[in-house]
């Protein structure tokens, strides 16, 4: 059945990894369902007073430390209703998917093999593996920088040849501020554009002191 040809179209959020160097788009991932919740939290970088000193109370040592926690759900059930059209999904449920996103927090397996060889002639030092970076988009407002700190998969059901085909994925990501990578770098540049619309919508979002039931301030 066709959608109302009236009713707008849903955007997805999802995953966008880049090539921190170049901005080249490597991998798009979108959830199948968007998350009915999506819970933040912000640790405040406030100046410690523990010292004693008063003056620094009001002082911030940078942007809060924000995380975000979500729920995904996929689920093959649609596309298993037309196998001629969905051979992967047919063939291996929802493996796809689901290594799209775990690959995420995986080095590369010509990283892996790079790392063995350096082992084999004796390198004393090896560089610890660089992923892509990661973009969290929830719609063109919000497009974070982030890293990924929980990743939990629970699989739910299966076909005949135990492949999953139904799945809940927990994510939790950290946002990468100006705080967490060098001057330059890509990251740095998105978490201000995610600060600035920060700062445009708080300014169109400001209240009267009237609405306190006050006139001014003491």
């Amino acid at each position: 059945m066709s959608a109302f040809p009236g009713s707008p179209r849903i955007l997805k959020g999802g995953i966008v990894l880049i090539d921190a160097g170049t901005s080249a788009v490597l991998r798009v991932i979108a959830l199948q369902y968007n998350p009915d919740s999506l819970t933040r939290s912000l640790q405040v970088q406030a100046v410690s007073a523990d010292g004693g000193d008063r003056s620094e109370v009001l002082r911030l040592k940078g942007p809060p430390v924000e995380t975000l926690k979500l729920e995904a759900e996929i689920d093959a059930t649609d596309q298993l209703e037309f196998p001629e059209q969905n051979s992967v999904t047919t063939q291996s449920g929802i493996f796809a998917q689901l290594a799209a996103l775990e690959t995420m927090v995986y080095p590369t397996s010509g990283q892996l093999r790079a790392n063995d060889v350096l082992a084999q002639i004796g390198t004393l030092e090896i560089v610890p593996m660089e992923t892509p970076l990661a973009l969290f988009v929830w719609s063109k407002s919000r497009i974070l920088p982030v890293r990924v700190t929980e990743f939990s998969i629970t699989e739910e059901a299966f076909d005949p040849a135990l492949n999953p085909i139904r799945a809940k994925i927990g994510l939790g990501l950290r946002v990468l501020s100006v705080n967490d990578v060098p001057s330059g770098h890509k990251a740095a540049s998105l978490f201000m554009n995610y600060l600035q619309q920060k700062e445009r919508l708080a300014a169109t979002g400001a209240g009267q002191l009237s609405a306190l039931g006050i006139t001014g301030v003491p």
